[in-house]
Parts: C-alpha cells; sequence; structure tokens
C-alpha cells in the first residue's frame, strides 16, 4: 500500500544529522503514513552505518546507497522514484529546513486540486534567510535575478531544495529532468510541458549544527550550467558550449605562448608551436576536469593517471596540429592564423576521442576497480 507522503533526503558526509531528523519527521508527521528516504552519495564519514541501522530499526527508514555518481538533484530523483508514494517532499538532512512545514505541504497537495508543487521560500513574506554571511547572500540573490531575468518562473526562491510535489506532476517530466547540480526544483519547473500551479510557504533557514556546507564556487557553476542546459540545450548540448569555451581559452593561451616564444624570444616556429600545444594541452586538461565533466571529474591518482592518458591521446592530435601549423607557416601564411588553424584541427580530435576516453571509459573502470580492492 502506497504511503501518503514520501520524505527525500539526499545526502553525503551528514553523520551527525542522521538520527536527530528521522527524531524530528518523527514528531512533526504523527498521524500520516510517511516514510524517510534516504540517497547517500557513498559517505565516508560513517553515514553508511547509521543508515543502516536507522533503516533495519525503523520501518519508516528506507536507504539507498548510491556507489561511483555524485550530485543532489539526481539523487533526489532516484530517491522519488524508488517510492510509491503520493506524494514526495524533498529537504535537506543538515536540520537547515523547517520540517515543521511538511504537515501542511501534505495537506495542501492531499486536498487542494489547483496545487501542483508547494515551496519553502525564505524570500517571501515571513521568510528569512537565517544568519547567512553577506557573499553567500549575494549568491543567493544573484542566481535569484538571473533565473527571473532569463527564465521567468514564479519562483520567490528558486534556488530552494525544499518542496514537495504531487506524484503525477513528477511523471509529466520525469524524461525531461536534466538531474545536474543541486538545483532539483528549477529543474522540476522548467521541465514540466505548462507552468505548474504552485504554493510557497515562507519559513526561516536555521543554522548548520553538524557538518559542513556544500555550497561552493561548484555549486554556482552547477546552477549556471542548469540554467545554460534550460536555454540552450534542446539544440545545443551544453557540454559541447563548455568544451568550446574551455577550448577558446586554451586557443588564447596558445597563441600567447606562441608568440611570446617566437616572436619575442626568437624560438624556431615548429619549437614554438609544440611548446604551446603542450601547455595548452595541460590548460584544457585541468579546465574540462572542473568544469565540462565535473560530474565526472577525476580526483587524486585518478587525475594524474587521467592526465597522462588525456596526453598520450592528444598527442595524436598535437602531431597533425603542429604539421598543419608548420605546412600553412611555410606557405607565407601569418604565424598565428597558421597556429590558430592547426590548433583548431587538434581540438577536434580532443573532443572526438579524447574526452570520451579519459571521462567515460577510463573514470568507470578506475573507480570500478577501486571498489572492487576495498571490498575485497
Amino acid at each position: 500500500m502506497a504511503r501518503d507522503i514520501s520524505v527525500i533526503l539526499p545526502t553525503y558526509r551528514e553523520c551527525e544529522n542522521l538520527e536527530p531528523v528521522v527524531s524530528r519527521l518523527e514528531k512533526v508527521l504523527e498521524g500520516w503514513d510517511w516514510e524517510a528516504v534516504f540517497v547517500d552519495d557513498d559517505s565516508d564519514d560513517g553515514s553508511r552505518e547509521v543508515l543502516l541501522r536507522l533503516a533495519r530499526q525503523n520501518p519508516r527508514v528506507r536507504f539507498l546507497r548510491r556507489v561511483g555518481r555524485r550530485g543532489l538533484a539526481s539523487a533526489c530523483i532516484e530517491g522519488m522514484c524508488s517510492s510509491a508514494a503520493n506524494i514526495f517532499a524533498v529537504m535537506d538532512a543538515d536540520l537547515q529546513h523547517d520540517e515543521s512545514l511538511l504537515p501542511e505541504m501534505a495537506r495542501i497537495l492531499s486536498r487542494e486540486k489547483d496545487v501542483d508543487i508547494v515551496v519553502a521560500t525564505r524570500y517571501a513574506a515571513g521568510g528569512s534567510i537565517g544568519d547567512w554571511s553577506r557573499s553567500r547572500h549575494f549568491v543567493s540573490r544573484f542566481a535569484t535575478k538571473l533565473e527571473k531575468k532569463f527564465l521567468r518562473t514564479e519562483l520567490s526562491d528558486p534556488m530552494s531544495g525544499f518542496f514537495a510535489i504531487k506524484r503525477e506532476v513528477l511523471d509529466k517530466c520525469i524524461h525531461k529532468l536534466a538531474g545536474k547540480g543541486f538545483k532539483i526544483l528549477l529543474d522540476i519547473v522548467l521541465s514540466l510541458p505548462e507552468r505548474p500551479r504552485i504554493r510557497e510557504l515562507p519559513y526561516t533557514f536555521r543554522p548548520r549544527l553538524h557538518g559542513q556546507s556544500k555550497l561552493d564556487f561548484i555549486v554556482a557553476l552547477e546552477y549556471l550550467y542548469l540554467i545554460a542546459d534550460k536555454l540552450f540545450g534542446g539544440f545545443l548540448p551544453v557540454r559541447f558550449i563548455l568544451y568550446g569555451l574551455v577550448g577558446l581559452s586554451g586557443l588564447f593561451l596558445h597563441l600567447l605562448v606562441l608568440g611570446l616564444a617566437y616572436r619575442e624570444f626568437g624560438l624556431d616556429f615548429f619549437l614554438s608551436q609544440s611548446l604551446a600545444t603542450l601547455l595548452a594541452m595541460i590548460s584544457n586538461f585541468f579546465f574540462n576536469n572542473i568544469f565540462t565533466f565535473r560530474n565526472q571529474r577525476l580526483k587524486g591518482s585518478a587525475f594524474l593517471i587521467g592526465a597522462f592518458l588525456y596526453m598520450l591521446i592528444c598527442s595524436v592530435g598535437a602531431i597533425a596540429n603542429i604539421q598543419v601549423a608548420d605546412y600553412l607557416f611555410s606557405l607565407k601564411v601569418p604565424w598565428w592564423v597558421s597556429g590558430a588553424v592547426g590548433a583548431l584541427v587538434g581540438a577536434v580530435w580532443n573532443y572526438a576521442v579524447s574526452t570520451q576516453i579519459v571521462w567515460t571509459w577510463f573514470r568507470d573502470k578506475f573507480v570500478s576497480s577501486k571498489k572492487r580492492i576495498s571490498l575485497s
């Protein structure tokens, strides 16, 4: 039999908050048929042991452990898809969201047919951001204005991670969700075939008691990625756009190094182009790993091995790059045109081959082998 409400709690390194959040849910949802679905991205702080114990002791607690993948949005999607409940509520497990709003959210969605999503907002009358720093407040407000400028939803707090949604509403957009980054609410609203009917409830954002905040520069980039995906993703992959922007930065570095080596230091053009190509390859790998493939980022030893593999594969493109540039230069084509054309030739190879091998095949093999070793 389906539960009335399923509370989806994506977690990563929230060990100390897990028992308190379950205790609070039991108090506020008394009288409701509810469950808590914790979706943990393989935390290494003891969260797995705590969640296993809670799930074994409490029939209302379920635990999904994800291995080899990260991301709040995709964790929320998997948690909701694992449940048979009529209503899904998404909230953080860090105790900063006001769980006392859950009964009202459930009442509105279960009784009012003209409401699709109930959103807890920090920016409506009666809501508050609590003791946020000026920088965090600025980032949140800037993100909200950016969303209003380009996407124009009815949300006062598009970055809210605290909301409830009817099952049938989620079903309408489940196949269109980007599932990237940390802002699943905006992803849902923009993926629905028609504008959802939204009710907002104000709340005060609490200070974090345990653990560390996940809000950082990368989260802000994830938000920009989501907006770009909704604006351009239908006809131009956002990953291709990011790869192109990184490539442009590499091209700028390439021409800068080429110009300095050839024009200022008087090195041979072939040697100058080779040096510029090498530095541009290193730069492209570093920034693609941070931005373009941020959900598949290589870290630690995988980063070093991946960099070596990337350089090895790109050496084929580099040979074509240098040969084409040297040939054009021998035909009296200006040095900067020769260098740019050669760099573009190499970039086509890099995108078509190296990125797929390094961030897909190698990463999957490396992560899988590490898991097998840790389990043996």
